[in-house]
C-alpha cells in the first residue's frame, strides 16, 4: 500500500567553501603595504612638497618624522588593544583612521595641516600593524602554510618598500604630491572590504592596559623628537628645547620608576635578559636608523644637489632598493645553512663598509659609484630583516612570540625616527648638501657597524656556545 505521505526528499547541503589564500593574504597585507608606503614615498615627495607649501626643512622633517613617532610611541599599545577589543576590530579601525588621515594630507593647504595629518596617520598605522600580523598566524593555523604565507607577506612588503620611490616619484611628476596620499584611498576601501568578508575575527583575551605606562612613553619620544628635529632651527640652548629636555628626562624618570613597581608593564623586560633578545632589538634600532635615516637623505640630495625631478629621484633610487625583495629571497635560501647570529654580523658589516666608502661624495662621484655603494648596504638590508626576525623569535619561544615581535616593530619605528630627525639635523647644520650627504654617510655606517658588533657579541656568539654545548 503506497504511503499517504509522498517521499521527502531533501537537497544536499552545500559545504562551507574555504576562503582562497590569496584573498587572505592580500586583504592583510594592504595595511601594512599602504604603511610602509608612506615612509618611503614621501622622501622623493620631500623637495615638491617644500616648493608648494613653502615648507622649511625642519617642518618637511616633521612631515615624515610627524607619522613615525606616533606610529612608534603607539604601537604596544595598539597590540594590547587588539588583544582586549580583538584584532580584526582594531585592524578595521586603524584603516578606516588612515584613510581619512591620507584623505586629509592630499587636501591639505599648508604644512601645518599636513603635519597634523601625517600625526593621525601614524596613529592609524599602529592601530593596523600589530593586528596584521596577529590576523595572518591566525588565519593559517597549519605550520608550513603559516610559513609560506609569512614569506609571501615579507616578499609583498619588501616590494612596495623597494619600489615605493620609483612609485612616489613616478606619481608625484604626473599627477603632484597630493597624489601620494590619494593612491591610500582605493589601496584602503580594497583592505577594508576584503578584510571585512574574507578575515575571521580572532578570540579576545582579558588583557589589562598599562595606560598610565604607555602615555609616559609617547611623552618622551614626543620630547626627544621635538629636541632633536627643532633644535637646528630654535639653538641647542633656547628655552623650548631646555623645556623638552626636562620633559623628557622626567618622563624617563617617570617611566622607569613606573616599571620597576607596576604589574602591567609597557616593555617586557625581563626577556631583555637574553641576549639573543636584546641584540635582535639592537639590531632593529641601528638598522633602521641607518637605512630609513639614508633614504630620507638620498631623495632630499638627489633632488636639491644634483638637479634630479622627482620622477628621475624615484629612478635613480631604483637600482638601490631593488634588492630588498631579492635578498629576501636569497635569505630563505641561506637561512638553513647559516645561523642567524652570523649572517646578521656579516652583512651588517658589509652594509657599514659600503656606507663608508660614500663619506667622501663630491659633486664629482658618478651615480653609478652611489648607485653600487647604496645598493650593496642595501643588500645587506634585504637579509637584515628577516633575519634579526628570526633571531628575535628563537630568543623569546612561541609563547612570547606576539610581545617580542611588537616589542622589535617598537624599537625598530624609534630608529626610524631618531635616523630621520638626526639626518634633517646634519642637513640643516651644513649649507653644502654633498658635505652633509657625507656626514649622513658617516652615520649610517656607524649606524650599522655597531648593529653587527652588536650581532656578534650578543647573538652570533651564544649560538655559537649553544652549539658547542649541543655536540
Amino acid at each position: 500500500m503506497p504511503s499517504a505521505h509522498p517521499a521527502v526528499t531533501h537537497a544536499p547541503v552545500p559545504e562551507k567553501r574555504e576562503t582562497p589564500s590569496g584573498l587572505k593574504i592580500t586583504a592583510l597585507a594592504t595595511g601594512f603595504v599602504m604603511a610602509t608606503l608612506d615612509v618611503t614615498v614621501v622622501n622623493v615627495a620631500g623637495a615638491t612638497i617644500q616648493e608648494k607649501l613653502q615648507t622649511t626643512l625642519t617642518q618637511l622633517t616633521w612631515i615624515v618624522d610627524g607619522y613615525v613617532l606616533t606610529f612608534a610611541s603607539l604601537l604596544m599599545l595598539a597590540g594590547g588593544l587588539a588583544n582586549r577589543v580583538g584584532a580584526k576590530k582594531i585592524y578595521l579601525w586603524g584603516m578606516a583612521v588612515f584613510f581619512v588621515a591620507s584623505l586629509t594630507c592630499a587636501l591639505a593647504p599648508n604644512p601645518e595641516t599636513l603635519i597634523a595629518a601625517r600625526l593621525v596617520q601614524g596613529a592609524g598605522a599602529a592601530l593596523f600593524m600589530p593586528s596584521s600580523l596577529s590576523l595572518l598566524v591566525f588565519s593559517f593555523p597549519e605550520k608550513r602554510q603559516r610559513t609560506k604565507m609569512l614569506g609571501l607577506w615579507s616578499a609583498i612588503v619588501a616590494t612596495s618598500s623597494g619600489l615605493g620611490p620609483t612609485v612616489g616619484g613616478l606619481m608625484v611628476s604626473a599627477f603632484g604630491w597630493e597624489s601620494i596620499f590619494l593612491l591610500n584611498l582605493p589601496i584602503g576601501v580594497i583592505g577594508m572590504y576584503m578584510t571585512y568578508r574574507y578575515i575571521a575575527p580572532v578570540e579576545t583575551r582579558a588583557t589589562r592596559l598599562a595606560v598610565p605606562g604607555h602615555l609616559t612613553w609617547i611623552v618622551l619620544l614626543a620630547a626627544v623628537s621635538f629636541a632633536l628635529i627643532e633644535g637646528p632651527q630654535l639653538g641647542w640652548t633656547a628655552g623650548a628645547l631646555a623645556a623638552a629636555y626636562v620633559v623628557a628626562a622626567a618622563a624617563a624618570a617617570t617611566l622607569l620608576v613606573r616599571e620597576r613597581r607596576a604589574t602591567h608593564l609597557v616593555m617586557p623586560w625581563l626577556l631583555f635578559r637574553h641576549p639573543g633578545f636584546a641584540g635582535a632589538n639592537i639590531v632593529g634600532f641601528l638598522f633602521n636608523f641607518a637605512l630609513f635615516g639614508s633614504t630620507f637623505m638620498l631623495g632630499l640630495y638627489l633632488q636639491h644637489a644634483r638637479g634630479a625631478s622627482p620622477f628621475e629621484a624615484g629612478l635613480e633610487l631604483l637600482p638601490m632598493t631593488i634588492f630588498f625583495p631579492v635578498a629576501n629571497i636569497v635569505y630563505s635560501r641561506i637561512s638553513a645553512r647559516f645561523s642567524n647570529g652570523a649572517l646578521l654580523t656579516a652583512f651588517l658589516l658589509l652594509a657599514g663598509f659600503a656606507s663608508l666608502t660614500m663619506v667622501t661624495i663630491s659633486p664629482d662621484t658618478p651615480y653609478w659609484v652611489l648607485a653600487v655603494a647604496v645598493g650593496v648596504a642595501n643588500i645587506g638590508a634585504g637579509i637584515i630583516s628577516p633575519g634579526m626576525t628570526a633571531a628575535l623569535v628563537d630568543a623569546a619561544g612561541p609563547e612570547h612570540a606576539n610581545v617580542a615581535g611588537s616589542v622589535l616593530n617598537a624599537n625598530r619605528q624609534i630608529g626610524s625616527l631618531v635616523g630621520i630627525a638626526v639626518m634633517g639635523v646634519v642637513l640643516n647644520s651644513l649649507s653644502d648638501w654633498n658635505q652633509g650627504a657625507a656626514l649622513c654617510f658617516l652615520a649610517v655606517a656607524i649606524a650599522y657597524l655597531l648593529g653587527g658588533l652588536g650581532a656578534w657579541r650578543l647573538i652570533a656568539r651564544p649560538e655559537r656556545r649553544s652549539a658547542a654545548t649541543a655536540v
